[in-house]
């Protein structure tokens, strides 16, 4: 078989289509795969480094306003629809897949017009322009949240769920908590806010580290590299509590999450699929940044079946936020509860899910 996967613009689009490719090429070794995506793109990088095919087109996004750069974007758009189909023509594939971002758009709108099978995945609740565009031309929706089928033609709809879910059910704890010089029998928090960090979550963090160095539960905290000299500092100035660890980055999410009993996060679509596999309760603190304030309808999703509890930023203060971990983590039902609701939400199986559905339609 051979796939043209295409996605790109952010982590949340390129990380479930790198997911998707690797799950199937452990189980099904012989299939081709093409990555279209953009040169400027962080796709660039990331594939390139998994030894998968890569080729590039040059494509923008809409500019919101009245804008001359979307009469350009209409002429980009044009000519990436053109290359798209001439590697098309030469890869043949038997299935194109759009996982996000405004690349998918030529490539997914090519293989329709090709006569080639296509879907598009959508990760968030909220889908975005380019997926509400496709859907009309694909033969295939796959969405992880059901509330997002009202946005796509019900007829093409199918529950996938985020490929990055199937990624990390593998994951065992490998002694990252103690590597970060924490206790590996204790409750343990883990706050990050992306990989660039978010300063709200940042601030409410250092303000309340008096009173985290007086909790029986102890807190690994993801600062992001930009901010994390400051807030290495502060914490510093603060006493710099044992049961309190920062790091500016982790690399091997999985292996942490699968030592954690709570997560604080953002509400980014791949970070709520982890955490419903593997079962883990949250604080969500969603980013009020994203288009059509997504990540707070991504989170009620969660919050709706008592998965997780929604704190808003404007709502995120050290007590706050002190008083939600208290609430959590010193009730012992109530965390099992959530546990169990998370692990209810979660589907383990999303990249063999979206490997069917191609199967079906490549027939």
């Amino acid at each position: 078989m051979k796939i043209v996967v295409s996605g790109g613009g952010t982590g949340g689009h390129i990380y479930p289509a790198l997911a998707l490719i690797r799950t199937i090429k452990e189980k099904h070794p012989e299939t081709s795969f093409l990555y279209i995506g953009t040169e400027k793109g962080l796709e660039s990088k990331l594939v390139t480094r998994e030894n998968i095919p890569f080729r590039s087109i040059e494509i923008t996004g809409f500019k919101r306003s009245v804008s001359f750069e979307n009469v350009k974007t209409v002429m980009r758009f044009l000519k990436g629809v053109q290359d798209c189909k001439k590697m098309l023509k030469e890869f043949k594939p038997d299935v194109v897949i759009g996982t996000g971002g405004y690349v998918c758009g030529p490539v997914v709108y090519a293989a329709a017009k090709l006569g080639i099978p296509s879907i598009v995945h959508e990760q968030n609740s909220v889908p975005g322009l380019t997926n509400k565009f496709l859907s009309k031309y694909v033969d295939k929706v796959a969405i992880c949240f059901d509330s997002a089928k009202e946005f796509f033609p019900s007829g093409k709809v199918v529950l996938t769920g985020n490929p990055r879910a199937s990624e990390v059910i593998n994951a065992r704890p490998a002694g990252q908590l103690k590597a970060h010089g924490l206790e590996e029998d204790k409750k343990t928090v883990l706050i990050f806010g992306g990989s660039r960090g978010a300063r709200p979550i940042n601030d409410a963090v250092v303000k309340a580290i008096p009173a985290l160095a007086k909790r029986d539960y102890q807190v690994l905290y993801v600062t992001g590299d930009v901010h994390y000299d400051k807030v290495l500092e502060e914490i510093k100035a603060a006493g710099a509590p044992s049961n309190v660890a920062i790091t500016p980055f982790i690399h091997n999410m999985p292996e942490v999450l699968a030592e954690s009993d709570l997560v604080v996060s953002r509400a980014g679509a791949t970070t709520l699929a982890e955490l419903t596999a593997l079962g883990l309760p949250s604080i969500l603190v969603p980013s009020p940044y994203v288009t059509n304030n997504h990540q707070e309808k991504n989170a009620l999703s969660l919050t709706s079946r008592g998965a997780a509890f929604l704190l808003k930023e404007q709502e995120l203060t050290a007590d706050s936020f002190i008083s939600q971990l208290d609430r959590i983590l010193m009730d012992e039902s109530e965390l099992e509860n959530m546990k169990q609701a998370a692990a209810d939400l979660g589907i383990k199986d999303a990249s063999e899910r979206l490997y069917s559905v191609m199967l079906q339609l490549a027939k």
